[in-house]
């Protein structure tokens, strides 16, 4: 997009109008996708359907960046958030929880079987891993009583990252399970067990499903490898280098 001249700024400015100048092609699209009308390259063929709408617009500096905010807009279908921080790296972190955080509603939405979270459901298959184990004999009954203490590792390290005390937390929740209370998991702000289906702790199903099968595909896949090959040369420490030939040294 062109920029506006000195002369056609004050003449808007005068009128209590917002122009802007150079502003990229993706704005523009995006603006006109929200806010609906016609992206022209002249006014000569302006019409009534060609403006776009918006309840609000306004123009607010937020740190070192002014934005131009519209609120309103008739075909808005999303929104945009701004993020600050005082590092790049909290930033960037901050930008990849938001974005799971939108891709578990969006899967939610698309995909509206759910389980309960907080380790909840993990339990619960440990539990029937430990109860199927009884019936197996041979040494395949300790591969199904790992698999049982393995899906316990995501409330214990949810309890851990709290800095709560994960021993006695699974201890209720083993209690809470073998009692028939399928939805009971870890409950970081009281500090407890709680029913997190009831307390609207969720996550998709096809999630869950997901990663326990890429897990037990990855585990395969690593219990499938029966032989390891090693470069005894690689991991020699390096030889100080020798001084070469030639007359020897006087002391």
């Amino acid at each position: 997009m062109l920029p506006i001249g000195d002369v056609a700024t004050q003449y808007f400015a005068d009128r209590d109008m917002f122009c802007a100048g150079r502003v990229p092609a993706e704005d523009l699209r995006r603006t006109q996708r929200a806010c609906g009308g016609a992206v022209l390259s002249s006014v000569r063929d302006m019409k009534t359907d060609s403006l776009g709408r918006c309840q609000h617009f306004t123009e607010k500096q937020v740190g070192g960046e002014r934005y131009n905010i519209f609120t309103g807009c008739p075909a808005a279908k999303a929104c945009t958030m701004v993020l600050r921080g005082g590092a790049d790296q909290f930033l960037e972190e901050t930008e990849r929880s938001l974005h799971d955080a939108i891709m578990i509603v969006r899967r939610t939405i698309k995909n509206d079987a759910v389980v309960a979270g907080g380790g909840a459901i993990d339990m619960e298959i440990s539990k029937h891993l430990r109860e199927y184990s009884k019936g197996v004999a041979g040494k395949e009954q300790l591969l199904v009583a790992a698999a049982a203490r393995a899906f316990e590792a995501i409330p214990r390290q949810l309890a851990d990252n709290a800095g709560l005390d994960a021993t006695g937390l699974l201890n209720k929740l083993r209690q809470r399970h073998h009692a028939g209370d399928v939805w009971y998991g870890i409950d970081i702000q009281k500090e407890d067990i709680a029913d997190n289906y009831v307390n609207c702790v969720w996550e998709p199903a096809v999630v869950k499903i997901n990663a326990i099968t890429a897990a037990c595909e990855a585990a395969t896949q690593i219990l499938s490898i029966d032989e390891t090959i090693k470069n005894v040369k690689s991991e020699a420490p390096p030889q100080m280098p020798g001084r070469g030939m030639g007359r020897p040294m006087m002391g």
